[in-house]
């Protein structure tokens, strides 16, 4: 890159930052895009206003035939669009290379979800008699009753949870304030109270490692903040005990929050604010979700030949 496309690009990750507000993991998602099809053209293009459409075009072409998924490719050509309406923006560019560009439909399979008695086995599962199934308890409690992201769960510092108070603050992307349930909060308190503290001293005891972040809310065994690799095996650990059908992800926690809060008539847009959506259609998503759901449900039990007998 060179030239004005790589101040167009530098210029365009200012624009996530301060005007998009958007997370940290979305921006490099989207700068990973863009300065993979730049380099792609790179040997033709050395002006944002150079590209044309056959560039876009090949460049998906490539990457179907990479064996890419619809999904994948979906993503990036959203990447590319957002990045070519700010070139047109700052003018820049004039017209958008990739608007006459076949837009790839992304399957939209429908997120798994747990049910009620599902998510309260799931909550119990850790053994809270030690540090370590206190602090697990107190996080998979937390996810649960706010909906929030793992990368927000692990960012989350000690000033960002008032528990006695029942709320959380986000600040990846626009900040936003979550209200946090009486059982999450105990949870927490508990956490707070009891587990970090061993966490802490333990690890200053046993390990002699520096703990550079005392101000993280939920740390390791070394006092470290904990990471969503961490929090990924761990809640791996835990799916294999339930035993079901589907595999379970630290997202599968967030979607059961939007579906039990709408199943028990939550306004959508309240969803929408508490989960983050900068869209009102990603959550519509959820409604839609109930609504097979429930036509499926109603088939099952009102038809004669639903059930074999």
């Amino acid at each position: 890159m060179a030239g004005l496309i790589e101040q167009q690009v530098e210029a365009y990750r200012d624009y996530l930052i301060h005007e998009r507000r958007v997370s940290s993991n979305t921006r490099e998602a989207y700068m990973r895009d863009i300065q993979m099809f730049i380099a792609s053209v790179a040997d033709n293009v050395s002006m944002v206003d150079d590209i044309r459409t056959y560039h876009v075009n090949h460049y998906m072409y490539q990457l179907k035939r990479d064996g890419r998924a619809a999904s994948s490719i979906a993503r990036i050509a959203a990447s590319l669009r957002s990045f070519f309406h700010f070139c047109i923006r700052e003018g820049n560019l004039k017209l958008d290379p990739s608007y006459e560009v076949e837009r790839p439909k992304a399957s939209s399979k429908a997120p798994e979800i747990l049910s009620l008695q599902d998510t309260e086995r799931l909550l119990a599962l850790p053994n809270e008699s030690n540090p370590l199934g206190i602090r697990d308890r107190a996080m998979l409690e937390t996810l649960y009753a706010t909906g929030v992201r793992v990368s927000e769960l692990m960012s989350l510092n000690m000033e960002d949870v008032q528990p006695k108070l029942g709320f959380l603050r986000c600040m990846s992307g626009k900040e936003r304030v979550v209200p946090l349930g009486q059982v999450a909060a105990e949870a927490l308190e508990r956490y707070l109270n009891d587990a970090r503290p061993q966490l802490l001293s333990s690890s200053s005891q046993t390990d002699g490692l520096e703990i550079t972040e005392h101000n993280a809310l939920f740390v390791n065994v070394r006092g470290q903040r904990m990471s969503r690799q961490g929090f990924w095996k761990m809640i791996k650990k835990y799916a294999e005990e339930l035993e079901l059908s589907f595999p379970i992800t630290p997202h599968t926690l967030r979607h059961s929050f939007a579906v039990h809060m709408l199943s028990n008539g939550a306004d959508v847009r309240a969803v929408q604010e508490m989960l983050g959506h900068a869209e009102l259609a990603t959550t519509q998503r959820y409604v839609e979700h109930m609504r097979k759901s429930s036509m499926k449900d109603v088939y099952t039990s009102a038809h004669p030949r639903a059930k074999k007998k």
